[in-house]
């Protein structure tokens, strides 16, 4: 038989059969008559935490029957919904997301699922928008937790291990625009000593760079509207020059890509790609360690140090920020957060080797591995990192005393 294979192609997931429902009833059989069992959602995670060793169901296939409660400022919609359709829809509505991923192209409760954050100093990760899950048990039984029920925040980000999710409700807000910018980057010494005052110069921002030069390469601001020019000076008092063209054309999905100094609605800038076109597969590697904001300017600094070891193997990498929240296993769990995240070139044994030496490098400092990306530390490693992290497995296992949505992925991450 073919296997199937993620986004990225640098992994190939092991179960056996992949089902795909036409309805929740039929996800509930599915659920109930089956030994092993584990949602997968768009494939964009670069590790096997959406892969079991039985059977995997697509949810994809089931419609999004979204449901608008304009008076609760909420939106209710299918677990397989990209958010690409979702923010479509929004937007017909003349409503709005308060933040999206760089891909829009995910689905909504994988990207919820694995703590997917977005960006912006006063903006909560996708998960922090939850306001309601509906889940199948290992029994076939459905279920709905709200926010502020037991255990709500240990089941938002829940890696798949409580159950499959078949619909959410997330918070939804009034529609708004922006305009995105480039303009060259801070110098080291300034970003170190103050990140800050760049992370929240815009709406959402994002620094691009390589880690052995003397400054940081670009600062990427998606600007609330109106009111973005009269900014642009603040930026050129701290010495920051706008770019003239377009970043980086040497990427082959550089098409695709959201386009700068153009204002457009949320949905055509929040995400670093447009939702009308999704990049094929691509030859990268990922990895993103996630630390309190507070300790931005030590992790940086550590990661100064082992520049031109991480360079070789780099394409680019990204710096953001995202507000604290109260979901257990969130990056953003209980304070600001700051995230560190690497693109890397298609060599698995080199990249396997920088990125332990990062991990050992930032763990000390509260950094916290993206669960859908490349981690290497064992659940008992990261039980300092995530405070909540044994009542999550306690959780888990008052859910599923059978171990039926457990793989290796959480057998290693997470009860490892």
């Amino acid at each position: 038989m073919t296997r199937e294979r993620n986004w990225a192609d640098n992994y190939t997931f092991k179960a056996a059969r992949i089902h795909r429902p036409a309805s929740i009833d039929e996800v509930r059989r599915l659920v109930a008559g089956s030994a092993k069992i584990h949602a997968i959602g768009t494939r964009h995670s670069f590790n096997g935490s959406a892969d079991s060793p039985g059977d995997l169901i697509d949810l994809g296939g089931i419609p999004p029957d979204f449901a608008l409660d304009r008076e609760g400022r909420t939106v209710t919609l299918g677990a397989g919904t990209r958010y690409a359709e979702l923010a479509a829809y929004l937007h017909g509505q003349r409503l709005a997301l308060h933040n999206m991923a760089s891909l829009p192209h995910v689905s909504v409760v994988g990207a919820v699922a694995t703590g997917t954050h977005g960006s912006g100093t006063a903006n909560g990760t996708l998960s922090s928008a939850v306001a309601r899950i509906e889940l199948v048990t290992a029994s076939g039984d459905l279920v709905t937790v709200a926010r502020g029920e037991r255990d709500f925040d240990g089941m938002v980000v829940g890696l798949g291990a409580l159950g499959v999710v078949t619909r959410v409700t997330l918070d939804v807000r009034e529609s708004f625009e922006l305009r995105q910018e480039a303009y060259t980057g801070p110098r080291w010494p300034a970003m170190l000593a103050d990140p800050d005052q760049y992370l929240g110069r815009a709406y959402s921002v994002s620094l691009m760079t390589k880690w052995s030069g003397d400054a940081v390469e670009q600062l990427w601001l998606k600007k609330f509207l109106p009111g973005a020019e009269s900014r642009a000076a603040t930026e050129a008092a701290l010495g920051l020059a706008k770019l003239p063209v377009k970043p980086s054309e040497s990427n082959e999905a550089f098409g695709l890509m959201t386009p700068f100094e153009v204002d457009g609605s949320w949905l055509e800038r929040l995400p670093h790609f447009l939702i009308g076109g999704e990049p094929g597969m691509l030859e990268q590697i990922q990895s993103e360690y996630i630390l309190p904001l507070a300790q931005a300017g030590a992790a940086m600094t550590r990661l100064r140090a082992m520049g031109p070891r991480i360079d070789r193997d780099l394409e680019i990498t990204e710096l953001r920020s995202m507000k604290a929240d109260s979901l257990w296993l969130s990056p953003a769990y209980g304070h600001d957060a700051f995230a560190i995240h690497c693109t890397w070139k298609r060599r698995p044994e080199a990249v396997d080797e920088v990125t332990r030496e990062i991990e050992a490098a930032l763990l000390p400092l509260g950094g916290r591995p993206h669960w859908g990306k490349l981690i290497h530390a064992k659940g008992r490693d990261l039980d300092a990192v995530y405070p909540r992290l044994e009542d999550f497995r306690r959780l888990v296992r008052s859910h599923d005393s059978e171990g039926k949505f457990r793989n290796p992925f959480l057998d290693t991450h997470i009860f490892g």
